[in-house]
């Protein structure tokens, strides 16, 4: 596990800046601790940071091939390469070491760009091609870790996290309000957008070539649904699915280093912790998160230590107060680089800096609601054809009957996704941060002009119209799994585990199972209104009744309790008028009336003020200090202490 970064002048042919290397090194040093490396090439200049997990001596990067004319960096961990170095060293190549690592030299020797097909595995890595003097960067299937790039003036520079990219004196951290208004909607900005202009995301399943020619981006990977296999027994599937599940338990353990889990209670992280137990010689070490006073409401603490009780595990617990979130807010959003509105990322956060205490690896069960219809929505969504027979004038009707009665935020939320006809309008409301119409309240005249020509449904529009899916449900499930999957909740694992140097794997994300669960009937995912049914029919066999038949939370955090309490003085203090209004992107009125009907108990905008705070922070972090960011991550943890 590392964090990578390069500079290829492809088109000016200066010498790479190695200084300016070194200054990206240093601000994900995060990422990896342990050791760090560097390989230039006249105009090319490639760099890593490395947390050690597999082959502790052996596995220094770069790793190059015989002779040195190919030559990788790699963040991630690629569980089947140990029959790939079989299948590598039958065909006569020599490899020097005992890590993940070096397959992929070899691997592209072989095979080219089609390398990335043989691998099984979370990645982000880099190819050097000296011979054609051309660059390779690749993203997983999925997007289990992450992968930025810019390129300008004939030069690109790529890296693990966009403040690596923002060392570069030609990069400029400029806000991208296409960015910020898909975030406003979404809660994350969708791939390849960044809040960022001019920085994207490689998406997931993609690769990325540059030489003199410039730089090409293609998709190596999607997911079908077309491959369902009907008529098998329930029994069958069932089956299939548990194997599967053993299957990728077992290949995400090859470790040299101690290792966890982290445990919510829930159904995914349990089934993992329990697959883990029959594994292991020794108990499980689980990591759990809770919150103080108030919010002990919200706890599932209950649940996660029936499963450590159950497993005997070796449990840890970490609580949450406002005051972790006055005081590691910031700190956790510089982290994630750019604003996700998930109230989940500070909980996130403590529990991995609970768990790097003890191990330098976790296992977590992310992922799990996507494969298997997990969500309140995908079971509501069975509900639109019957929407679409009510009068639109009806419909109006219930809105505004709705928008006076105080709280019920969720259920207010499904009404309004509920009453659009169209597909793509419909799947972007469904929980969204703001709506369309709470969003056209919030954003200034200003924002809304600059805003008026685009349209940012296309995001959608174009996932919906490649997938080939055609059953509402799995429509659904593959734009959930190509959006909201990588950028909010890979992302927020990814960046909060990596900030306290730990890694985070994710098997029920395993490219063979998450390829299993599109091919199943849309039935054996919902059934009537139950929610992953196959999942749970097969996790019986491991889990208590307690935890099977349990109602799905999601990852409830007691903001909105804290920011009419303890931290209400913290929301006012970052968004008072006389801020809203120099910032120049909201209203300001309407911000001060989101913040008094919270405050009153009228209404609960818990979420729509820690997204607002979330924007505020960053632009903070990233716009308005002087200071680079590897300076403001001493200035960060100094404040922390």
């Amino acid at each position: 596990m590392c964090g990578i970064c390069g500079i290829y002048e492809f088109k000016t042919h200066r010498p790479a800046d190695q200084r300016v290397l070194s200054d990206m090194l240093q601000v994900i040093h995060h990422r990896g601790p342990d050791d760090s490396g560097v390989h230039i090439d006249k105009d090319l200049a490639l760099g890593m940071r490395r947390l050690s997990i597999i082959d502790l001596g052996g596995g220094k990067q770069p790793i190059g091939n015989e002779d040195g004319s190919v030559v990788t960096v790699f963040n991630g961990e690629i569980y089947n390469f140990q029959s790939l170095r079989e299948e590598l060293q039958g065909r006569g190549h020599a490899l020097k070491t005992s890590s993940d690592t070096e397959v992929i030299v070899h691997l592209y020797e072989d095979f080219g760009d089609e390398c990335v097909q043989h691998l099984r595995g979370m990645f982000g890595l880099a190819v050097w091609d000296a011979p054609r003097r051309r660059l390779f960067l690749a993203r997983d299937r999925l997007g289990i870790k992450p992968l930025y790039f810019t390129q300008a003036g004939g030069r690109l520079v790529f890296g693990s996290e966009i403040k690596a990219i923002l060392q570069h004196p030609g990069v400029q951290a400029n806000l991208s309000l296409e960015g910020l208004n898909n975030f406003l909607s979404l809660k994350y900005v969708p791939s390849p957008q960044t809040m960022f202009e001019g920085i994207y995301a490689l998406p997931p399943g993609c690769c990325l070539t540059c030489d003199e020619n410039g730089v090409k981006v293609r998709r190596y990977w999607d997911l079908s649904f077309a491959n369902q296999c009907h008529g098998l027994r329930e029994e069958a599937y069932a089956e299939q699915l548990a194997e599967l599940l053993r299957e990728c338990v077992k290949l995400h353990l090859v470790s040299d280093v101690p290792f966890g889990a982290f445990l919510s209670g829930g159904l995914d992280s349990s089934t993992i912790v329990a697959l883990m137990s029959e594994f292991l010689s020794e108990p499980v070490k689980t990591y759990s998160v809770g919150f103080e006073g108030d919010g002990e409401v919200f706890s599932e603490l209950p649940y996660a230590r029936l499963v450590a009780k159950k497993f005997q595990t070796d449990h840890h617990e970490v609580f949450i107060g406002p005051n972790h979130l006055i005081d590691l807010l910031e700190k956790v959003i510089w982290h994630l680089d750019q604003p996700i509105g998930d109230e989940a990322s500070l909980a996130n956060y403590m529990v991995a800096e609970l768990a790097s205490r003890d191990v330098k690896m976790v296992l977590t069960g992310e992922g799990g609601d996507e494969l298997f219809a997990g969500y309140a929505r995908y079971a509501g969504e069975r509900l639109s054809p019957l929407f679409r027979l009510v009068p639109e004038t009806a419909k109006s009707l219930a809105l505004a009957a709705s928008a006076r009665i105080p709280r019920l935020r969720r259920q207010k939320l499904a009404l309004f996704a509920l009453c659009q006809s169209d597909e793509v309008t419909r799947f972007m409301n469904w929980f969204p941060l703001f709506n369309s119409d709470t969003k056209q309240a919030l954003l200034s005249r200003d924002v809304k002009e600059t805003l008026s020509g685009y349209d940012r449904s296309h995001v959608f529009a174009e996932h919906l119209a490649r997938t080939d899916a055609t059953e509402p449900l799995n429509r659904m499930l593959y734009v959930d799994t190509k959006l909201w999957l990588p950028d909010d909740l890979l992302a927020r694992g990814d960046k909060t585990s990596m900030a306290t140097s730990l890694e985070a794997r994710v098997p029920l994300l395993d490219h063979k199972l998450v390829e299993f669960a599109a091919s199943l009937p849309q039935n054996l995912k919902v059934k009537g209104f139950a929610r992953k049914y196959l999942l749970k029919k097969v996790s019986q066999a491991w889990l208590p009744p307690e935890i099977i038949q349990r109602k799905k939370k999601g990852f409830p955090v007691p903001f909105t309790l804290w920011f009419r309490k303890e931290a209400r003085p913290f929301l006012r203090d970052a968004l008072p008028p006389s801020t809203v209004r120099r910032r120049g992107l909201f209203n300001p009125l309407f911000v001060e009336k989101l913040l008094g009907e919270h405050e009153s108990g009228f209404a609960d905008h818990g979420s729509l003020l820690y997204g607002l705070l979330s924007v505020e922070l960053w632009q903070r972090r990233f716009m308005d200090s002087r200071l680079r960011p590897e300076q403001q991550s001493s200035v960060l943890s100094a404040h922390a202490q």
